[in-house]
């Protein structure tokens, strides 16, 4: 593992959305596959909050997606919202540990912090570093003879962060991206920007592009060039003050390779650049998780396999997580039980955990691939244990 990787060891959500309780290890590469409308958005967007509450504030993070109210998972009868609880365990060069935010609505559509902590160990020694524990808008435990005020719609890690090992908690965390590319807006001509991070729906590729480092970009090509074929390359071309892509592609019975604008370009082949450039680019001194959201689609059946190679490459540098509903992309018989998680609505309940025993052993014993499975909706998460069962409240 790289010094720079910040990886996800734990993800466990209690009330966010339509999801209960959820519980999952993800490792390098972690596939949540279940049918539309289940949960498998909600799981990607409770990290992308934890990340945006981080770099902007809690208080924008929740109004972007409609207040504590919208968040919070609903349950009949009840008038006020249920708290939203999130712990994360993690692992950054050597150092692991686990941060956790509960948040409480208040009147008004407002909100509280209710309980937020952070404890960083040694990887090596599993000795504690550094570590603090707030609740209710005091500082209840701490490592530190002297430590930041509270706030309690602030979150403490922000204010922690001067602290150099809670620095990398917060630069792992903060870095999280979740990726829904929109082809659409990859068309329109833009403004240049920084190119430092890609955008969620990959709207400033142009720029991100244009700064990728050499060798990742040739790895990206090779990859998009056996999706797209005669596919030769992609760069950003200026237009004055704006900004656009351009294609290099053979073409049949043409003299040469001939150039073509975004505009002219499908969607399948442009979410397909959307989804490499975020695999393969860099983002700053910490390699932290991405999650993308179904970055099969609109790809021909046949490019699925050479998309899996491209996420499992990329998952050797840092942590992948994908939604997924497409068989195609998982008819593959290399595909370990470790790297799928079965998404299921079962009753008023979602389930999200690993294959159940027969699905696993189908895996496992080369029966069936996951996408075979997929087909016959055998793909299905094993049933909860009474010890963890989900809290209503």
């Amino acid at each position: 593992m790289q010094d720079n990787r910040f990886s996800l060891t734990r993800v466990s959500l209690w009330n966010y959305k339509n999801l209960a309780r959820v519980d999952v290890e993800p490792g390098g590469l972690l596939i949540l596959v279940g049918p539309n409308g289940s949960g498998k958005s909600n799981f990607l967007d409770a990290l992308s909050l934890v990340a945006e509450g981080l770099r902007t504030s809690l208080d924008q993070a929740l109004r972007t997606r409609g207040g504590t109210a919208e968040v919070s998972r609903r349950f009949p009868g009840r008038r006020r919202p249920t708290n939203v609880r999130i712990e994360l365990g993690f692992t950054a060069g050597d150092l692991t540990g686990d941060y956790g935010v509960e948040i409480a609505a208040t009147g008004g559509g407002g909100f509280r912090i209710a309980h937020e902590y952070c404890n960083v160990r040694d990887a090596d020694h599993d000795t504690n570093r550094a570590w603090f524990d707030v609740r209710n808008g005091e500082l209840a435990e701490q490592s530190e003879p002297v430590m930041p005020p509270v706030d309690d719609q602030r979150l403490y890690l922000v204010s922690a962060a001067g602290i150099d090992d809670f620095r990398a908690v917060f630069e792992g965390l903060s870095g999280i991206s979740v990726f829904n590319i929109v082809p659409g807006t990859m068309r329109e001509p833009r403004t240049p920007d920084s190119g430092a991070f890609l955008l969620p729906d990959g709207s400033n590729l142009a720029s991100v592009l244009h700064r990728m480092a050499p060798g990742a970009r040739e790895r990206m090509t090779e990859y998009l060039a056996g999706i797209v074929p005669g596919l030769l390359g992609v760069s950003r071309k200026d237009l004055g003050t704006w900004e656009t892509l351009e294609f290099l592609q053979d073409v049949h019975a043409s003299d040469g390779p001939q150039r073509f604008p975004a505009q002219s370009m499908s969607d399948g082949t442009l979410r397909a650049l959307g989804v490499l450039v975020a695999l393969f680019s860099d983002t700053g001194r910490t390699r932290s998780t991405i999650g993308i959201e179904e970055p099969e689609n609109a790809l021909h059946p046949a490019a699925s396999g050479v998309l899996l190679d491209a996420l499992r490459d990329a998952a050797e540098r840092r942590q992948v997580i994908i939604t997924s509903h497409s068989p195609d992309l998982l008819d593959r018989d290399d595909l370990l039980p470790e790297e799928l998680c079965a998404v299921r609505s079962m009753g008023a309940q979602v389930r999200i955990g690993p294959l159940d025993a027969a699905g696993t052993m189908a895996l496992r014993e080369h029966l069936y691939t996951p996408g075979e499975l997929l087909r016959t909706d055998q793909l299905l998460p094993v049933l909860e244990e009474p010890s963890t069962a989900r809290r209503e409240d």
